[in-house]
């Protein structure tokens, strides 16, 4: 039997495509494996002493943190959403289920999102076209719920001129379009 599954790019492709508009760059990201990490009901403390045992970062609210191999960011009260690099970490929730046991509820995530990486001399103008976040007064590792284009969406800021969104997998086309036509009308 021959081998017919191929895995696709949320846009539909074998390989994430990069578009350049101007001075911005939308790199569609592949390679990150993802999943939301939650306290169970009294167990705050258990899962905040598993995750430094396992070297796991759980940022406080509104910000991301990188670490070797996960980053995390914080999506709600003892909630996070944590990433790895996906040659290594295809199954994500078989890494961290070890490490936090019953403490933690987690979900994969992986195929659920598309993530676009953008990147420019500066992002600020761009930024207030998408977002209602006050982009030039964030500081670098923040992380919060936006939406862009009537789509719910996660925005982390690594500096004036890179930053990450994470929307819907569903969506990821629309999301696409909606980075494309603000970053023209620039």
């Amino acid at each position: 039997m021959a081998d017919t599954l191929h895995m696709l790019t949320a846009l539909g492709a074998a390989e994430p495509m990069t578009h350049q508009i101007g001075p911005v760059a939308v790199t569609e990201r592949f390679d990150v494996a993802i999943a939301s990490l939650a306290c169970r009901k009294g167990r705050g403390a258990d899962v905040k002493a598993a995750a430094q045992r396992g070297g796991i970062p759980l940022p406080a609210p509104a910000c991301w943190q990188s670490g070797n191999p996960f980053s995390a960011f914080w999506v709600a009260s003892e909630m996070w959403l944590v990433e790895a690099p996906f040659a290594t970490h295809e199954d994500i929730v078989s890494h961290l289920k070890p490490v936090f046991g019953e403490a933690a509820s987690i979900t994969e995530q992986t195929d659920a999102w598309v993530r676009f990486d953008l990147s420019a001399p500066d992002l600020s103008a761009l930024m207030e076209c998408l977002c209602n976040v006050d982009f030039p007064k964030a500081s670098e590792g923040f992380a919060t719920r936006t939406v862009i284009e009537h789509t719910g969406c996660y925005l982390i800021k690594h500096g004036a001129g890179a930053v990450t969104i994470y929307g819907p997998r569903s969506s990821a086309r629309s999301l696409l379009h909606a980075i494309e036509v603000a970053a023209r009308s620039l």
